[in-house]
C-alpha cells in the first residue's frame, strides 16, 4: 500500500538554488566533500587555472601562497582575467568567472587550446565555499580588484591602482568557510609539494613556487626535462636496466608525451596526466600507454628470437613488472569521469597514445639491442614467476578449502557474517594473542595473531610470498585472494587492524605488513578498510585511579594535573602481552575509548619511493635517510 503522508509533493515543493547556493549545499558535488583531501582541491581548481595560462603559452611563473590565517594566495603572471562588461550578464566579466557556474574562456575554444579547469565550476566553487575572496587583476596598466563573501560580491569590479610595463596577471585569496568545511580539516605543506611538484613536471618550463608562511617552508619547482625528469625522479633509488624511452607527438590536436623505464623493482610504478591533473584511477591514455607496451615486446621478443615457439606471448602483468611509466596527454576537450578529474574517458585518446608509445618504443628496441634483450630478460622472469606464483596461489586455495570453511586454523573468528559490522586484528605473538582473544568481542573482533615477521615483501615475488606461511594465513582470512585474482568484494572484515607493540620490533612488523599491503593490497587501503591500533604507552596510576597514555606528551600533561611524577606510578608498556585482557580491551580494542588510525594513501608517488628506500635493495639511500633523520629518533629501544 502507498504512504501518502510523506508531506506535500506540489509545485511549491520544487526549490531551486540559485547561483553558487547549490555549491554550498552539495559540496561533495563540485570539490568532493568536506574534509582535508576536499579543502586541497579548493587550491588545485585556482591553480589549475593558473596552470592553463601556463598551457597557452601565457604564464611562466605561479605562486601559492599559504597564509597564517589559512587563507591562500595564488598568483600568476598570465593574461590576467578579463575585466570589461560582458555582453549576455551586463556585469564585468571578472564578476561573471568568479559567480556564474560554468562560465569561462574555456568552452569557446579560442582562449584556451588546452585546459585542465575544463567544466568552469572550479572558481566559481572556490568563491561559493570561502567566508571571503579577494581578486586582484593586472591588465592595460591598471589594476583591478572584487571582493565576495560566501560568493557573493560586496562591491563592483573597481580600479585601484596603475602600473607601467608589460606585466599582467591575476591574484585570488581566498579563506574557506569554516561552517563548511570539517573542523579538523587543513592543508598540508607536502601534500600540495607533491601536487605542484607532479605539475611542474607535466608543465615543462613554469616555475612553481610554495610558500607556507605558518610554519617558514619553501619550495621551487621547475624542470625543463618534463616527464623524463619525472620518472628520472620516481627511478632515484632503483637500479635502471637500460637508458629512458621517450617519446612526445602531437596526433589531431591531441598532444601525447610519455616516458618509460624499466627497473630491477618487482612492482610497476605508472602514473598518468590529462591536461596536467593527475588522473588517479587511469583512463584511456593509461590503457593505451599498457596495450602498446605489451604488444611491442611480444612483436619484439618473436621478431629477435629471444621469444621461442614454445613461450606463451607475455600477459601485461609480465611486461609491468619493474617499470616506471608516465603518461601525459593534452586534449583540447578531455571528458572526466566526474568534477574531480580522476579518470579520462576519450576513446580517441587510446587510439593515438598506442600509435604514439608503439611507433616510439618499437624504434627504441631496434637501435638498442642490448635494452631490448634486457627488458625481454625480466619480462621472461616475471612470467615465470607468475606461473610459480598461480600454483602457489591456486594451493592455498585449494589447502584452505579443506580446512575450517577456507580460514587459517590459527584464526579466532567473529560471529557475526556482516562484513559491514566486522573487524580482524593482526596481532604479533601468542602472548598479545592470547590477551586479544580473551579481551575481545567475539561477536564482531577477529584475531589473526602472527608468529615472528612476515617477508620483506618489497624485495620477493609473489611466489615466494605466498611460500610464506604467515602471508599465506593473512591471505586466507581476508578472503580477498591476491595479486591479479584480488577482488575486494570478498573481503570478510570491515576493518582490517595492525595491533603490534609500540618498540621497535612492533613498527619493524607494522612497516612489513603496511609493505605487504601497499604492494599487493592497495585497493584495500584505498577503499578505507585498513587500519593501525593505537595501544597506550603509559599506564598511570594515582590511589585507587588508573588512567592511560597514548604519548609522552599525554602521560606529561596527566602527571602534572595530578601534581607531579612523585604522587603517582608510571609503567611504561613495551608490548601488548603485558596487558591483561580487560586492560587490552579498555584501551586498544574498545570502540567506545580506543584510537584508531586509518591508512590512506595521500601521495601514491612518494609513498613508493619511500617504500622502495625504506625496504628495497638499495643500501645507499636508507643510509642516508638514517643519517639524515638519525636526530629525530624518539623511543629508541636500548
Amino acid at each position: 500500500m502507498k504512504n501518502n503522508n510523506t508531506g506535500n509533493y506540489n509545485a511549491e515543493a520544487i526549490q531551486i538554488l540559485e547561483g553558487l547556493e547549490a555549491v554550498r549545499r552539495r559540496p561533495g558535488m563540485y570539490v568532493g566533500g568536506t574534509d582535508t583531501k576536499a579543502l586541497h582541491h579548493l587550491i588545485y581548481e585556482v591553480v589549475d587555472n593558473s596552470i592553463d595560462e601556463a598551457l597557452a603559452g601565457s604564464a611562466t611563473e605561479i605562486q601559492i601562497i599559504i597564509n597564517p590565517d589559512d587563507s591562500v594566495t595564488v598568483k600568476d603572471d598570465g593574461r590576467g582575467i578579463p575585466v570589461g562588461i560582458h555582453p549576455e550578464k551586463k556585469i564585468s566579466a571578472l564578476q561573471v568567472v568568479m559567480t556564474v557556474l560554468h562560465a569561462g574562456g574555456k568552452f569557446g575554444g579560442g582562449s584556451y587550446k588546452v585546459s585542465g579547469g575544463l567544466h568552469g565550476v572550479g572558481v566559481s566553487a572556490v568563491n561559493a565555499l570561502s567566508e571571503w575572496c579577494e581578486v586582484t587583476v593586472k591588465r592595460d596598466n591598471k589594476i583591478y580588484f572584487q571582493r565576495y563573501e560566501k560568493g557573493l560580491p560586496q562591491e563592483d569590479v573597481k580600479v585601484v591602482g596603475t602600473y607601467k610595463g608589460e606585466q599582467t596577471g591575476t591574484s585570488t585569496t581566498f579563506r574557506y568557510d569554516r561552517s563548511i568545511f570539517l573542523e579538523d580539516a587543513t592543508f598540508r605543506f607536502e601534500t600540495l609539494a607533491q601536487r605542484f611538484r607532479e605539475m611542474a613536471f607535466v608543465t615543462r618550463g613554469v616555475t612553481i613556487k610554495l610558500a607556507d608562511n605558518r610554519t617558514g617552508k619553501e619550495m621551487t619547482f621547475h624542470f625543463e626535462g618534463g616527464i623524463a625528469s619525472f620518472a628520472r625522479y620516481v627511478n632515484r633509488n632503483r637500479e635502471v636496466l637500460h637508458p629512458m624511452i621517450y617519446g612526445e607527438k602531437e596526433i589531431a590536436g591531441v598532444n601525447i608525451e610519455f616516458a618509460v623505464q624499466y627497473t630491477d623493482a618487482y612492482s610497476e610504478s605508472i602514473y598518468s596526466f590529462a591536461n596536467t591533473i593527475n588522473t588517479g584511477d587511469g583512463g584511456t591514455h593509461l590503457t593505451g600507454l599498457r596495450a602498446a607496451i605489451t604488444r611491442c615486446i611480444n612483436d619484439y621478443g618473436r621478431k629477435s628470437g629471444l621469444l621461442r615457439d614454445s613461450d606463451a606471448n607475455f600477459t601485461g602483468e609480465d611486461t609491468r613488472e619493474g617499470l616506471t611509466g608516465i603518461i601525459s596527454v593534452k586534449h583540447p576537450d578531455p571528458q572526466f569521469e566526474s568534477q574531480t578529474k580522476v579518470k579520462l574517458m576519450n576513446a580517441d585518446v587510446q587510439t593515438y597514445t598506442q600509435q604514439v608509445v608503439g611507433d616510439t618504443i618499437s624504434t627504441f628496441l631496434d637501435e638498442n639491442p642490448s635494452a631490448g634483450k634486457a627488458i625481454i630478460q625480466k619480462c621472461l622472469t616475471s612470467a615465470r614467476a607468475r606461473d610459480a606464483a598461480k600454483k602457489a596461489r591456486d594451493l592455498v586455495i585449494r589447502k584452505s578449502a579443506l580446512e575450517s570453511m577456507t580460514l587459517p586454523g590459527k584464526l579466532a573468528d567473529c560471529s557475526e557474517r556482516d562484513s559491514s559490522k566486522t573487524e580482524m586484528y593482526i596481532v604479533e605473538g601468542e602472548s598479545a594473542g592470547g590477551s586479544a582473544k580473551q579481551g575481545r568481542d567475539r561477536h564482531f573482533q577477529a584475531i589473526l595473531p602472527l608468529r615472528g615477521k612476515i617477508l620483506n615483501t618489497e624485495r620477493a615475488r609473489l611466489d615466494k610470498i605466498l611460500g610464506n606461511r604467515e602471508v599465506r594465513a593473512l591471505v586466507s582470512a581476508l578472503g580477498t585472494g591476491i595479486g591479479d585474482s584480488f577482488d575486494l568484494k570478498g573481503l570478510r572484515y570491515g576493518k582490517v587492524i595492525i595491533m603490534t607493540d609500540a618498540d621497535v620490533d612492533g613498527a619493524h612488523i607494522r612497516t612489513l605488513l603496511l609493505t605487504f599491503f601497499f604492494r599487493y593490497m592497495q585497493p584495500l587501503i584505498e577503499a578505507g578498510h585498513l587500519y593501525i591500533a593505537q595501544p597506550p604507552l603509559y599506564r598511570i596510576s594515582y590511589r585507587n585511579q588508573i588512567s592511560y597514555a597514548y604519548s609522552d606528551l599525554e602521560m606529561e600533561r596527566m602527571v602534572e594535573k595530578i601534581g607531579g611524577k612523585n604522587k603517582v606510578n608510571i609503567s611504561r608498556y613495551k608490548g601488548l602481552g603485558e596487558m591483561n585482557p580487560e586492560q587490552l580491551w579498555e584501551t586498544t580494542m574498545n570502540p567506545e575509548n580506543r584510537t584508531l588510525l586509518q591508512v590512506e594513501v595521500e601521495d601514491a608517488v612518494e609513498a613508493d619511493q619511500t617504500f622502495d628506500m625504506l625496504m628495497g635493495s638499495l643500501v645507499p639511500p636508507r643510509r642516508r635517510f638514517i643519517q639524515t633523520h638519525a636526530k629525530e629518533v624518539r623511543n629508541l629501544d636500548v
